[in-house]
């Protein structure tokens, strides 16, 4: 069976287990034989089982880990290279068409819900410069004979004030962006004159950092738009999972094995994926560093088991008596809170909690006392609110290059590599309400 009919299949629900067990094992395989005999790093790494390949890996071997020569490959990416050496993330024409069958298919199935038989014109508002999101979005988009625009604010060429204006004069009603950019762009427009309720955003796809429900709800509090997730992937490893209308992700199952390592009693652990495409660099057993857990179907009609993104597995925090992930915080912070248009943690020695929020509207006592109390029960910590339109730039970063280096200030130790880098690439455009 081709990849086509697999995938034909695989939507309309007419795959068994049993089929797709086969299909793995039969790419597994395929994609074995491919990396042994084309990347020098495989050749040595597979001679004798399957080890882990880790990211201390990628930025060792670089090229060594690709399946052929780059000059075979359709287009060249890098990751950031923000936290670490950049390592080269090339990809096939077989690895385009592969991963983004299962965003085509997410998008298709989130915008019949929204729009019905109609097409949005979509913003994209993410980097393209030896980045995969303008190419995969913007190819999506054309396989959708959907109007779209590479409107990224943060670029030069752009920046915001033209973001907002084309977003009104080409009536705009989707976004694809980070979620720290859903109140970035909030932030602009309050400051260029806009009202909100005047732009015609109805819905922000948001990917490349996690997005608490609380999160979410909060940028529909903002916007009066819906608020659901686009994609999970990364450079290295492509789109592992796609959204659906339930806002939870759907693994892209015909293109990977999937492992836990170190599952907590939650079912909580590292994501480690085998790449079932024999594109130019498919990864064995690789280690993404993320925290998920897998597992249930959705009733959304989506194919594909859920897979929920907790965090980055070294972005655990020592709070109180115990270990919790920024999402976990975000989420003691941001429950039933509206109109919060940015916010940041501040931890002291004592584990004395200060959260600084830039609020919209005007419910700030109720704020004030629904997060200590909170914050009290959850963690155990004692805690100060501090109202403030002038937040931290680095807040801006989202996860560009951490999440927590981006949210959470912490007090108790001298800042890390990554912190600093993320005080390198602080947002050039800080807007205050």
């Amino acid at each position: 069976m081709d990849h086509a009919e697999l995938c034909r299949r695989y939507y309309a629900h007419e795959l068994s287990q049993v089929d797709l067990q086969q299909w793995h094992a039969e790419r597994l395989d395929i994609v074995l034989r491919h990396v042994r005999e084309k990347s020098p790093f495989y050749k040595e790494h597979l001679k004798d089982d399957l080890p882990f390949t880790t990211k201390a890996d990628l930025r060792r071997e670089l090229h060594n880990v690709l399946s052929g020569d780059v000059s075979e490959a359709a287009i060249y990416y890098e990751t950031t290279g923000t936290t670490g050496t950049p390592t080269p993330c090339p990809r096939s024409a077989k690895d385009i068409e592969w991963s983004n069958l299962h965003v085509e298919r997410s998008w298709r199935h989130m915008f019949a819900h929204h729009f019905g038989e109609r097409m949005p014109v979509i913003g994209l508002m993410g980097p393209s410069e030896l980045y995969a999101f303008g190419d995969t979005f913007g190819d999506v988009a054309q396989r959708m004979s959907a109007c779209h625009a590479k409107i990224w604010p943060e670029s030069s060429r752009v920046g915001f004030a033209k973001a907002l204006r084309l977003i009104k004069e080409l009536n705009v009603e989707v976004i694809a962006c980070a979620p720290t950019l859903c109140l970035n762009l909030a932030k602009a427009a309050l400051h260029h004159g806009y009202r909100l309720e005047d732009l015609p955003i109805k819905l922000f796809l948001v990917l490349g950092e996690i997005c608490t429900p609380e999160f979410a709800a909060n940028v529909r509090s903002i916007w009066g738009a819906d608020v659901l997730p686009g994609l999970y992937g990364s450079q290295e490893a492509l789109a592992i999972a796609t959204g659906c209308v339930r806002n939870r992700l759907h693994l892209s199952e015909p293109n990977y094995l999937v492992e836990v390592l170190d599952s907590d009693p939650s079912g909580a652990g590292e994501l480690c994926l085998t790449m079932l495409i024999d594109g130019i660099k498919p990864l064995i057993r690789y280690r993404t560093g993320d925290l998920v857990r897998v597992g249930g179907s959705c009733d959304c009609g989506m194919p594909g088991r859920v897979v929920e993104v907790i965090g980055r597995v070294d972005d655990r925090i020592s709070l109180g008596d115990g270990q919790f992930q920024p999402a976990e915080i975000e989420s003691a912070i941001l429950q039933n809170v509206t109109g919060c248009l940015g916010y940041q943690v501040e931890i002291d020695e004592g584990d004395r909690v200060t959260v600084r929020l830039d609020l919209l509207d005007g419910n700030e006592t109720l704020v004030r006392q629904g997060i200590v109390s909170r914050l009290r029960t959850r963690f155990g910590v004692g805690a100060d609110i501090a109202v403030d339109a002038e937040l931290d730039p680095i807040t801006n970063t989202g996860a560009f290059v951490s999440w927590k280096a981006a949210r959470i200030k912490d007090n108790r130790t001298a800042p890390d590599h990554v912190v600093e880098a993320a005080r390198a690439a602080a947002a050039r455009h800080s807007y205050t309400t």
